[in-house]
């Protein structure tokens, strides 16, 4: 039914309840004129009277009678729904829609899952991690995190942290292997690549080369579509590789790892979180982007700040020499 034929019939059942159209047109926030000639078009569209009607009173008539008894318990239940619509906006509650990279990601959001769900117990998290990027309107999306480019038109997108990529290895690896110093160097080292799930491509190393970016593919020993493995590899001193530093920043502050041809780490892409429009989001959504943006944005625990890239950098050079 259109929604002008709702309108017509509220302004009908208003009449009625208040005995006045100028009353009803009130109710309603329409002029008199609007809502009289409203219930005339209902009546002409019905092909019935619905009301008598003066200058000074209206009364239903038989058909208007039993139309109102038949139309009232929708408006009623019309009435509830967009009561409940209107609370659930203000309510931090319900289901909440997460879309992100399955790359080494559920390290990161958990945290926020946790602290958000136990400071709203009614939250139902619904979480979809995947390196594809869909159809976020009809995925019914709330907030969507991206490593990269923004995911489609019409979403508002922020970066939360930069994201370097850093060449490192485990102690065991560079004790067994040698460090490189150069990048030719790693011609004769075992080095991992990602495989990208949605692609199958392997991704390059990405490496600052006199100040500009560059792209390096190099020889596998080691290759796989999942980034949490790959760390793992890494760590095992199976292989070296290039990390993201939202994981391998942990493991280097820890002396796990050790990074190396710093001069060489890239930062051309970042973290960002991706939404709609605030005005419009529940009250449940716009609370979780608070958090991830209070948590997340400029967070040390993901990058690795100047000073220590300083350290880490004379680290691996003592290091080196000692080997």
């Amino acid at each position: 039914m259109p929604i002008n034929d709702f309108k017509a019939i509220a302004t009908f059942a208003k009449a009625v309840e208040l005995g006045s159209m100028r009353q009803a047109a009130l109710a309603q926030g329409v002029t008199p004129q609007a809502a009289s000639q409203a219930i005339a078009q209902l009546e002409q569209h019905l092909g019935v009277r619905l009301l008598h009607r003066t200058t000074r009173s209206l009364a239903l008539t038989e058909e208007g009678q039993r139309f109102l008894e038949h139309t009232q318990p929708a408006l009623a239940a019309l009435d509830r729904a967009l009561a409940s619509a209107r609370e659930s906006k203000d309510e931090i509650a319900g289901p909440l829609r997460i879309v992100g990279p399955k790359s080494s990601f559920a390290a990161i959001l958990m945290p926020l899952l946790d602290e958000f769900c136990r400071e709203h117990p009614g939250i139902q998290p619904d979480v979809q991690l995947d390196d594809g990027i869909g159809n976020w309107v009809l995925d019914r999306v709330d907030v969507g995190f991206r490593i990269g480019a923004s995911p489609g038109e019409g979403v508002i997108g922020r970066q939360l942290f930069p994201i370097q990529m850093i060449v490192c290895a485990a102690p065991s690896y560079l004790k067994a292997y040698g460090t490189p110093s150069t990048l030719d160097e790693l011609a004769a080292h075992r080095c991992s690549v990602f495989r990208h799930s949605a692609t199958g491509k392997v991704a390059p190393w990405y490496l600052t080369v006199d100040g500009k970016l560059e792209h390096r593919h190099l020889s596998p020993a080691f290759a796989t579509n999942d980034a949490e493995l790959e760390l793992q590899a890494v760590l095992a001193g199976q292989v070296m590789g290039q990390l993201a530093s939202y994981s391998a920043a942990p493991h280097i502050r820890a002396g796990q790892l050790e990074p190396v041809l710093l001069k060489h780490m890239s930062a051309h892409i970042g973290l960002h979180v991706y939404y709609g429009s605030r005005a419009a989001q529940p009250k449940r959504v716009r609370a979780f982007l608070d958090l991830a943006l209070s948590r997340l944005h400029n967070c040390s625990d993901y990058v690795l700040a100047d000073k220590e890239l300083v350290q880490f950098g004379s680290r691996s050079k003592r290091s080196s020499r000692v080997r």
